[in-house]
């Protein structure tokens, strides 16, 4: 399912629905989505991007998920069982991330802050750190679990698995992804040497 990019710009400002399951244990939070997740209604649909790689990697997910055309329902019924849920911190798809002004991502944080008080998840986990250091005013928070909690909830940072973040290895996506999982609770999988090209 190819698009062009006259196609894919038709999606700008478009929106998909939070990945929550029922019994949600790890809320991952993506910056906001891209315009072809947003064009095949699942989320981190482009084929460059490494986090479904570093899900399996860490032992989140039993194979890669390729959700490049969409999401295959067994997918999202492994996410939902295993208490993963996906969402955004701004819900409007862009080209890039870069494109938000700081205004909207705090605007988001607040929204999403919110919903989080209401879910409750044991763990909310931002994929990279500019993104949150604005959206939630701390300017000098470093990776990892943050300082003060949400209620119940424990605020991580790990690494944004965008291709173009080269700073973070897919060992240390797999790992930091992995180490949120164990604090979430969940019953993560025996590590594996690679995954699949």
């Amino acid at each position: 399912m190819g698009f062009s990019r006259a196609e894919l710009a038709a999606f700008t400002g478009g929106t998909l629905p939070d990945l929550i399951p029922p019994n949600l244990r790890l809320l991952i939070v993506g910056i906001n989505p891209g315009l072809l997740t947003v064009a095949v209604q699942a989320h981190f649909a482009r084929r460059g991007n490494r986090f479904y790689k570093a899900l399996f990697l860490g032992g989140l997910t039993d194979h890669v998920i390729d959700a490049s055309t969409g999401f295959d329902p067994a997918d999202v019924r492994q996410l939902e069982q295993r208490g993963i849920g996906i969402t955004c911190i701004v819900p409007e798809a862009t080209a890039r991330a870069a494109e938000l002004a700081p205004a909207r991502l705090r605007e988001g944080g607040a929204d999403l802050r919110s919903r989080v008080d209401v879910l409750a998840p044991p763990v909310v986990a931002f994929l990279g750190i500019s993104a949150y250091r604005v959206a939630f005013d701390r300017p000098k928070a470093s990776v990892g679990r943050q300082p003060e909690d949400w209620g119940p909830t424990q605020v991580w940072v790990v690494p944004n698995p965008s291709g173009l973040n080269a700073h973070s290895s897919l060992a240390d996506l797999a790992s930091a992804y992995r180490q949120v999982a164990i604090a979430a609770g969940i019953d993560v999988y025996p590590l594996v040497e690679s995954a699949p090209a």
